[in-house]
């Protein structure tokens, strides 16, 4: 794996996170593996830029449920009503659900998302 395809699977949640613009963008400038000087600072930029776009139920909910996907085949009945419930009550000012996935990141190992940059700011909080 490329460093640039290391750095975005690390941020990709993250910016999900934060905004969906910037994450379709960055998207975009990944395709096709074709990567430059130029796209990097793009990418750089819009990293920054998404750094400034605060989360919202929204993009929380979205970038939220993707996450949950590594999850929802092998969680316990009680993890997957926590999670509809936590999801239901998602607000970017008291956020329970990534703390929660933050807990399943660990306690199931998914190796992607101990790499993520969403999951591992949420184990700095915790």
């Amino acid at each position: 794996m490329d460093k640039w395809q290391e750095k975005w699977a690390y941020n990709k949640y993250w910016v999900m996170a934060h905004s969906q613009a910037y994450y379709e963008r960055i998207r975009l400038l990944a395709k096709n593996n074709d990567w430059s000087d130029a796209k990097n600072a793009e990418f750089e930029d819009l990293l920054t830029k998404a750094a400034c776009q605060p989360p919202t139920v929204k993009t929380l909910t979205n970038a939220y449920q993707h996450v949950w996907g590594y999850f929802k085949k092998f969680a316990t009945t009680e993890e997957k009503q926590t999670y509809l419930r936590l999801l239901q009550e998602l607000s970017p000012q008291t956020d329970k659900l990534g703390p929660f996935l933050s807990r399943l990141t660990e306690k199931y190992q998914v190796a992607y998302l101990l790499n993520s940059r969403l999951m591992q700011e949420w184990n700095e909080k915790s």
